[in-house]
């Protein structure tokens, strides 16, 4: 049987105001527990540091950790608005394998049809990735990147034992390089999915709350 008490919350993690604006006004009904929302700022170190110190409240303790927002994809093929759950977080610090991946697709699937989910390991780099970059990341396996989500979950499972996922919708991809979110379409669609896709990050939660055997 699972030893999570059946309040067990959640805090989800994102970088940027525009991400935080997303999630903040999109459908926040259907938790199955405490939901806490959490803007870190941008980059790794201010990730850990800013989930490190949220951890750290006795509120949260046990709570699980889904670090989500934008992302660059690196296969060819990738579109804007395209959604990634990662197997596994990777930075030079570690590898974090993720809880329920099966789920949170079948989840997405449902809370943003039409959309492409695509799996595998989310890299972490501390700067913004662009032209043969993406290639080399490609090559040790990684389908995205971003700056925050391996910080966020090494950050996580280092305050103590909790299920973590990484969720991030593609918001550039090799063919469509974005230079400022929100001022062309893909940025927009990007954002769309984003304030979607919160009843699957619940149905994910929910589900770790359910005994096991």
């Amino acid at each position: 049987m699972s030893t999570q008490p059946a309040t067990a919350p959640l805090l989800i993690a994102c970088a940027l105001g525009i991400e935080h604006l997303a999630l903040r006004t999109g459908d926040r009904g259907g938790a199955g527990g405490p939901v806490t929302l959490l803007r870190t700022g941008m980059g790794p170190k201010a990730a850990q540091r800013s989930v490190t110190r949220r951890l750290a409240d006795p509120a949260l303790a046990g709570a699980a950790v889904l670090a989500t927002g934008f992302c660059a994809g690196l296969a060819p093929g990738m579109h804007p608005g395209d959604l990634v759950v990662a197997e596994e977080t990777r930075d030079p610090d570690g590898t974090v394998p993720c809880a329920e991946t099966d789920l949170l697709v079948k989840e997405l699937v449902r809370a943003v049809p039409g959309r492409t989910v695509h799996t595998g390991p989310l890299t972490g780099s501390d700067h913004v990735v662009r032209g043969h970059e993406r290639s080399e990341l490609l090559a040790t396996g990684a389908i995205a990147v971003d700056m925050e989500s391996a910080a966020t979950l090494l950050g996580a499972v280092r305050a103590g034992e909790r299920p973590v996922a990484a969720v991030r919708v593609v918001v550039d991809a090799p063919q469509h390089e974005l230079v400022r979110i929100g001022t062309v379409r893909g940025g927009i669609s990007a954002f769309r999915v984003l304030r979607s896709v919160l009843p699957a990050f619940y149905e994910w939660h929910r589900s770790l709350l359910l005994p096991r055997r």
